[in-house]
C-alpha cells in the first residue's frame, strides 16, 4: 500500500514532537492566520474560535487597532530597559491606575505568573515591614485555584497535580475550600495570615465563580485581622466577565490585583496593581524585570485597554454571553450532556453530567474535527472563552458546530 505523502501541517507537528520539551500536548493541527473569531490552519480549514488563546485574544485575531499600535511603536523603539523611561509604559501605568479605582502604582512584567510572583513578594515584603515574623506571613489560597507555574505561584496554586515532583515547595501557604467563609474565619483565628489570594472566577479550577457575598466577607475578614486582599484577575479580568475588573461585580476594593492574558490581547505583558497600603513598600532594588513594560508591549496594551473598557464592547459581552448560554441550554435539552452551566460574562463552564465525566478532552477532539476551537477546565468541564468582540453570527455558527461535535461524541 503506497505511503501517504506528508502534509505541511504533519511536517510541522513532527518538528514540535522532535524539538519541543514535551510539556504540551497540542492537537494535530497547525494554526496559520486568523480574523475576528475565526482562524485557519495550514491546510486551509477554518475554525470558529471559542478559546481565544486561553482567554487571551480578547479582541479576536488581526484587530486593526492593535496592529496599528504595534506597527507604529515597532518603527520607533523596541526595548530600552527600565534604566530609562519610555512613554508607552508610563502612559499605560497611569491608565491602569485610573481605570482600577483603587491602585496607586503599577509593576509591569511579561506574564501572569510573573505578576503573581510579584504579588507574593509584595505581600511578604509588606508583612516584614509590619514587623511580622516569617511564620506569621501566611498567604491563604483556595482549592481549585491556578496562579502560575513558577515555584512560588505553583505552590500558591492549590492543585496537587501541578505541584507533584517539584518538592520541596516553598512554605507559607495554606489552602482552604473555595467559597467557604467559615473555614476562612477559623484560619484567621490562628493569627498568622498576612494575605488572602483568590480568583473572583476560578478558571483552571472549573470556571467556578465566587459565591454571592463571599468576596465581601473575605474583605471584611482581611480588614478585621490586618491582612491584604490579593485578586488574581489574570483570566477573569479585562472585560471577560462583563466589567473591566471582575471584582467590580462583588463591590470590593482589593489591595493588589494581578493582570495578564487579555491585557496585551496576545502580546506578552503582565501587571501588578498596588493599592495604598502597599504602593510604597517595594523601593529601589526590591524587584525588577528586564523586559517588563517594554514599549512595544505597553503600546499594544494601551490600545487593548481602551477598547476593553468601552461600553460597546462590554455590551457585546453581555449579549453574546446570553446567546451562548441559550445555545448551550438548547443543545443540552436534546443531548443531556451537562450537569451545570456556570460562570460570568464570556467566561462560561459547562460541567459534564456524571456519565461523561473525565471525557472533556475527547469532546475537544470532536470539536476540532468539526471546525471549532474549544478548551477544557479540568477533565470534567468544557470552557468557553471566545473573543469579547465575537459577533452574533460567529456565536451562532460556533454553536452549530458545537452541536454537531457533541452529537458525534454521544454517538461514538
Amino acid at each position: 500500500m503506497p505511503q501517504r505523502e506528508p502534509t505541511p501541517s504533519s511536517r510541522l507537528t513532527e518538528l514540535g514532537k522532535r524539538y519541543w520539551l514535551p510539556v504540551y500536548k497540542p492537537r494535530e493541527l497547525v494554526l496559520d492566520h486568523g480574523k475576528g473569531a475565526r482562524v485557519w490552519d495550514t491546510e486551509g480549514r477554518d475554525y470558529v474560535d471559542f478559546g481565544a488563546g486561553i482567554a487571551v485574544n480578547a479582541l479576536g485575531h488581526g484587530d486593526p487597532d492593535l496592529l496599528a499600535a504595534l506597527t507604529t511603536q515597532a518603527h520607533k523603539l523596541w526595548h530600552a530597559s527600565n534604566v530609562f523611561y519610555t512613554e508607552p509604559p508610563l502612559r499605560l501605568a497611569e491608565e491602569l491606575v485610573q481605570a482600577s479605582g483603587f491602585a496607586e502604582r503599577v509593576f509591569l512584567c511579561n506574564s501572569g505568573g510573573e505578576a503573581n510572583e510579584a504579588a507574593i513578594k509584595l505581600v511578604r515584603k509588606w508583612a516584614a515591614a509590619q514587623g511580622r515574623a516569617p511564620e506569621r506571613r501566611v498567604i491563604v489560597t483556595f482549592k481549585g485555584s491556578f496562579h502560575g507555574r513558577t515555584l512560588a505561584t505553583v505552590t500558591a496554586t492549590a492543585q496537587p497535580k501541578y505541584q507533584a515532583g517539584y518538592e520541596p515547595l516553598p512554605g507559607g501557604f495554606r489552602y482552604l475550600d473555595f467559597n467557604d467563609a467559615a473555614a476562612l474565619e477559623t484560619t484567621f483565628a490562628v493569627g498568622d495570615v498576612a494575605a488572602v489570594m483568590l480568583e473572583p472566577v476560578q478558571g483552571e479550577g472549573g470556571v467556578l465563580p465566587a459565591a454571592p457575598g463571599f468576596l465581601k466577607r473575605v474583605r471584611e475578614l482581611c480588614d478585621a485581622h490586618g491582612a491584604l486582599l490579593v485578586l488574581d484577575e489574570i483570566q477573569c479580568g479585562m472585560g471577560r466577565t462583563g466589567t473591566l475588573f471582575a471584582h467590580a461585580q462583588d463591590g470590593v476594593k482589593p489591595d493588589i490585583v494581578t493582570l495578564a492574558k487579555a491585557l496585551g490581547c496576545g502580546f506578552p505583558i503582565g501587571a501588578m496593581l498596588a493599592g495604598p497600603k502597599v504602593a510604597e513598600v517595594m523601593q529601589y532594588g526590591a524587584h525588577g524585570t528586564t523586559f517588563g513594560g517594554n514599549p512595544m508591549a505597553a503600546a499594544v496594551a494601551r490600545a487593548a485597554l481602551a477598547r476593553l473598557a468601552s461600553p460597546a464592547l462590554l455590551a457585546n459581552v453581555a449579549a453574546q454571553a446570553r446567546a451562548l448560554r441559550d445555545g448551550l441550554a438548547a443543545i443540552d435539552g436534546d443531548l443531556h450532556l451537562f450537569e451545570e452551566v456556570r460562570g460570568r460574562g464570556l467566561m462560561i463552564g459547562a460541567a459534564l453530567a456524571p456519565r461523561y465525566r473525565g471525557r472533556a478532552g475527547e469532546i475537544l477532539d470532536h470539536a476540532a474535527a468539526h471546525g471549532l476551537l474549544l478548551l477544557q477546565a479540568g477533565p470534567d468541564v468544557l470552557r468557553f472563552v471566545p473573543p469579547l468582540t465575537i459577533t452574533a453570527e460567529e456565536t451562532a455558527e460556533g454553536l452549530t458546530r458545537l452541536r454537531a461535535a457533541l452529537a458525534a461524541f454521544v454517538a461514538a
